[in-house]
């Protein structure tokens, strides 16, 4: 009965994103993680790290406005908005010229940078588990290049080895943060999302 619960709420969220008009369920999980804290608002330039299909990107999209900007990344190629205030860039996030092409489209610096990025899964967990951090920890380190003084962020995680070394290195950067699991998250999935808000490493002068 558990398994057939679980399965049907996973239904219910690709059903919403069909009915909204949104390119994934995984939307639903970035509208929930915002309304309980707060970390996209109007006016802002997000960073959307791992973006395609643009789930998460559409959301901030419309959570910034007119005002605001998103620059959305990932390896593959993401069907553009119609908004013009959309950005995206086919790259690989952690090499330096993707970085580049980042800051080149900023101009300046991002309020807010936001990730649902995950590797590309072998099926083997703790190995999946591993790549996952180390992809948190690029996230984390353009967080230092790009987002501004007091910025706010939030990324996927997976649970398990290097999970508390990484939430220790968040809790330095940011003065808080949180571990959460947001409704439309499937239950027996190990992601989390950390989100951390007062970003602490940057110049003050951004």
């Amino acid at each position: 009965m558990n398994q057939w619960n679980q399965e049907h709420k996973k239904e219910e969220y690709y059903k919403k994103a069909k009915q909204q008009d949104y390119r994934s369920r995984a939307s639903f999980k970035l509208l929930q993680l915002n309304r309980k804290y707060k970390i996209i608002k109007n006016g802002d330039s997000v960073v959307d790290l791992g973006a395609a299909p643009g789930g998460w990107s559409q959301v901030a999209l419309e959570l910034v406005g007119e005002d605001g900007l998103v620059v959305a990344v990932d390896l593959n190629w993401i069907k553009p908005f119609p908004e013009e205030n959309f950005w995206g860039i086919k790259g690989d996030f952690t090499a330096e010229e993707t970085l580049e092409e980042i800051r080149r489209t900023l101009q300046g610096k991002a309020q807010v940078v936001i990730s649902d990025a995950a590797p590309k899964l072998s099926g083997i967990k703790d190995l999946d588990q591993l790549r996952s951090i180390d992809l948190a920890q690029t996230v984390l380190l353009i967080c230092d290049d790009v987002l501004k003084y007091k910025g706010n962020m939030v990324m996927k995680v997976f649970q398990g080895e290097g999970y508390p070394e990484l939430l220790k290195e968040v809790k330095r950067k940011f003065q808080t943060v949180r571990t959460t699991k947001p409704p439309s998250s499937r239950k027996k999935s190990g992601e989390m999302y950390v989100v951390a808000r007062g970003f602490q490493r940057a110049g003050k002068q951004d």
